[in-house]
């Protein structure tokens, strides 16, 4: 089974790579598989791939599950997601 986590574009570098956060942490990612994309926009990342954008809508709802599961760990900023 793959996991996918969902990132939040913060800097497109211009070689296909791009600044991205989840949570409290930051990394670099590829965005190569993304049309257009874009600061603030935001992706699921697999294997520091993103590979597919969410809707705002949708994308509202699925941080605050992800917030609630690094609460839930009792993350300190550890985990990485």
């Amino acid at each position: 089974m793959c996991l996918a986590v969902p990132h939040r574009i913060e800097e497109l570098c211009g070689d296909g790579s791009a600044i991205a956060s989840a949570g409290p942490i930051r990394r670099s990612i590829r965005v190569d598989l993304l049309d257009a994309p874009a600061v603030g926009d935001l992706v699921l990342v697999h294997a520091g791939f993103a590979i597919e954008k969410v809707d705002e809508r949708d994308g509202a709802e699925l941080e605050a599950l992800w917030a609630e599961i690094r609460k839930g760990a009792g993350d300190a900023g550890q985990l990485p997601f």
